[in-house]
């Protein structure tokens, strides 16, 4: 504890502990408010409430840094992999030799589908959105795996992890071959993580597929950047269904539904539809000053939690160039505009002063795109990576001695109580 936060409601006085975390702002703990008070705190979108302890990732926005266990994810990034990532993110700790090739084994072993689980897409219509198949489809994993689904299991909590982590790929490849028309692709246990989800996307039977290096590490970066990020809409989600008792699966479903937003995980489609319509360099002029007269919406700059330049949108953007160079796309109009429209806003006054700096979702998605990807894919990419973040979190509140079940309040403003009034004698 680091103090105590005094306050003074219906001439009661109060002290509130504060606490204080390894980094970022201290805590006033308000457990005990309301029992002492009859008062509730009103926060709408809880933008300043933690609604949990947590080890796993680390947010400072004003300084544009990101930390996993406390490493920064820039040295992610670049050093590491994306399955090493997620047993940093599982364990706290990243893994030895011996146990990173154990982990690696386990998930390559786990990626494969039930046979009848196929016969589960046929269900939705060709032309379904693929998140649409991804919510049908995660939250019917728990019809098919029953010996993984009791949460008060560490061993069956850690096989649910483990089969998330592994069959989501194989899942968002099976919707994307499916609304594609193109028959399902097996997953090959010689191949990395990044290079079976590309092959199981992109081969047909028709004729061999070879892995781009450039490609697969594009890939797994892109995973590794968005495999997790603090308590966000849909982590949060996942955090508060899990808290009733759901299923690891149901709980995931429920994470994906949220993601789905646009305001969420949809925003990097958003990002590249405004560079496509803008279409040319020659008309950011005009698109800026649109901005500037809210005739246009700007996407892809500033971030609800970066009030400085998002650290993973440099890694995408090196991550960008690489693709289209190796593809012989480097002339693509879009990335031109990208950065044309990314060297004007970090000199404009107009966008430094309300701290309007490109985040992650500005370069994904010409990457994305540049990857053979159609923008209604981009999302599930996000959710397929953003899997072992969820399952981290959730497994950490199911393990932590505080949890118990989510229940927000509210500031009630309707009707107060009044007595009901038969139909016939209604004014």
């Amino acid at each position: 504890m680091a103090g105590t936060a005094k306050i003074n409601i219906g001439g009661k006085d109060l002290d509130l502990p504060i606490l204080k975390g390894t980094l970022g702002p201290d805590v006033v703990d308000i457990r005990k408010f309301y029992a002492e008070t009859d008062a509730f705190t009103y926060d709408p979108g809880f933008t300043s409430t933690a609604s949990c302890e947590s080890k796993i990732t680390f947010i400072d926005g004003d300084k544009g840094v990101l930390l996993h266990r406390g490493y920064p994810i820039e040295q992610l990034a670049e050093q590491s992999t994306f399955l090493e990532v997620c047993y940093l993110l599982l364990h706290g700790e990243l893994p030895s030799a011996a146990a990173y090739a154990t982990f690696e084994h386990t998930i390559t072993n786990h990626t494969m589908l039930h046979d009848q689980f196929d016969r589960f897409f046929q269900g939705f219509r060709r032309d379904a959105h693929p998140m649409a198949i991804m919510v049908g489809a995660v939250g019917a994993l728990s019809a098919f795996y029953h010996d993984s689904t009791d949460i008060n299991s560490p061993e069956q909590r850690m096989i649910s992890a483990h089969r998330m982590i592994a069959k989501m790929p194989t899942i968002a490849a099976r919707a994307f071959k499916y609304s594609r028309g193109q028959p399902f692709v097996y997953p090959r246990n010689e191949l990395s993580f990044a290079e079976n989800f590309l092959q199981m996307c992109f081969s047909v039977p028709a004729e061999d597929w070879k892995p781009n290096p450039v490609l697969t590490r594009a890939m797994d970066r892109i995973f590794i950047l968005h495999a997790d990020h603090e308590q966000n809409a849909s982590t949060s989600t996942v955090r508060v269904a899990g808290s009733s008792g759901a299923n690891p699966f149901a709980c995931i479903a429920a994470g994906i539904a949220c993601l789905w937003g646009p305001a969420h995980g949809g925003a990097n489609e958003e990002c590249l539809n405004m560079l496509l319509e803008i279409g040319s360099v020659d008309k950011i002029p005009e698109f800026v000053q649109g901005v500037k007269d809210r005739r246009y919406r700007l996407m892809g700059f500033g971030h609800r939690v970066y009030k400085n330049y998002d650290p993973r949108a440099k890694v995408m953007q090196t991550t960008c160039h690489e693709v289209l160079k190796e593809l012989g796309h480097s002339d693509d109009p879009a990335l031109k505009v990208a950065m044309e429209l990314e060297r004007i806003a970090l000199s404009d006054d107009y966008f430094v002063s309300r701290k309007l700096y490109p985040n992650v979702d500005f370069y994904s998605g010409i990457t994305l795109r540049a990857l053979g990807f159609p923008a209604e894919m981009f999302t599930v990419l996000f959710a397929l990576a953003r899997t072992v973040g969820w399952i981290a979190q959730w497994k950490e509140m199911i393990e932590d001695p505080a949890f118990k079940i989510s229940r927000p309040r509210q500031l009630y403003t309707g009707s107060p109580s009044r007595d009901y009034v038969p139909v016939d004698k209604r004014g």
